[in-house]
């Protein structure tokens, strides 16, 4: 293909938005519609797992030791445990950092009377999971390891929370899977009749001898543009009211800042500005491709 037919063909395309605006602004309206509520959708999924995950990166799993266990017993633990798939990172509590936080939290002036640390044999770890959904996994593996006297986990938590990612992850999935064929259906069936009008078109191109691909290429390109279009609106949209809409949420639930920890705009943007584009572009591609196709037997 020569490249002056290529710039042609470019050309002509972008010639069509002007010369079939009804069709442009219906296709682009289409689109963008379709698109907003995916945006709309994919960012409230995205920030509740976030939620999940920061209340999951809380959930620990707490490991005590035997009474006269070695440093060296407790520092090898240490290392095994670290070494674990199901482990993020663990915390090293002493003896003495356990009594010093019980005394400035529960007893204050009380615990002058205490001439020794009650809590000699509470050294701990404070094990937090990569995946909560681990726990139960690391519990069995740690109960067997030798020195370890007690476990203490959150299963219910862990349970609850497992689940709640489960659904949240299933819901998800289906309401964007079930959004993005109606979107499909619905802007398939724009691009059949903004095309559809323009047949006779096609058809004396074809009777004056001009291929398939110089045919088809200007309505192609057209309808990319267009997806593209339809793609833009939508999420300088949603860059838009983001910011705004968790501002006002985190401000009017201030008590809960520690849960509600939202994802910034451009975290979402980088995996939403992707897919938005090639959702529109390859839907205008191949809405037109095969909707001109049909035209093309003359």
């Amino acid at each position: 293909m020569k490249i002056r037919t290529l710039i042609y063909c470019i050309g002509q395309g972008f010639r069509n938005l002007g010369r079939n605006k009804s069709f442009t602004a219906a296709s682009i309206a289409t689109i963008a519609s379709c698109l907003f509520l995916f945006s709309m959708l994919f960012s409230v999924a995205a920030n509740i797992q976030n939620i999940l995950y920061s209340v999951e990166k809380g959930v620990s799993v707490t490991v005590f030791f035997d009474p006269g266990i070695t440093d060296e017993r407790i520092q090898e633990i240490g290392a095994m445990i670290n070494q674990r798939p199901e482990v993020d990172h663990t915390e090293f509590i002493s003896a003495e950092q356990a009594w010093d936080s019980f005394k400035t939290e529960y007893l204050g002036e009380y615990a002058d009377g205490f001439t020794e640390n009650p809590l000699e044999d509470m050294s701990n770890y404070q094990i937090y999971l990569a995946d909560v959904s681990l726990q139960g996994a690391l519990v069995d593996w740690l109960t067997g390891l030798e020195g370890v006297r007690k476990v203490n986990q959150s299963e219910a938590t862990a349970s609850t929370l497992t689940g709640i990612n489960a659904i949240v992850a299933y819901v998800s999935v289906g309401l964007i899977v079930i959004l993005l064929a109606v979107s499909i259906f619905l802007i398939s069936n724009t691009v059949n009749v903004g095309i559809s009008v323009r047949r006779e078109e096609i058809g004396i191109m074809k009777y004056i001898g001009a291929t398939d691909f110089f045919v088809r290429s200007p309505f192609v390109i057209e309808c990319m543009i267009i997806g593209a279009m339809g793609a833009a609106i939508p999420l300088a949209t949603t860059y838009y009211l983001y910011n705004r809409v968790a501002t006002y949420l985190t401000v009017r639930f201030s008590t809960l800042s520690n849960i509600l920890s939202f994802l910034t705009v451009n975290q979402v943007m980088k995996f939403l500005a992707p897919v938005c584009f090639a959702i529109g572009i390859g839907i205008g591609f191949i809405g037109s491709f095969v909707t001109v196709r049909r035209h093309l037997k003359v």
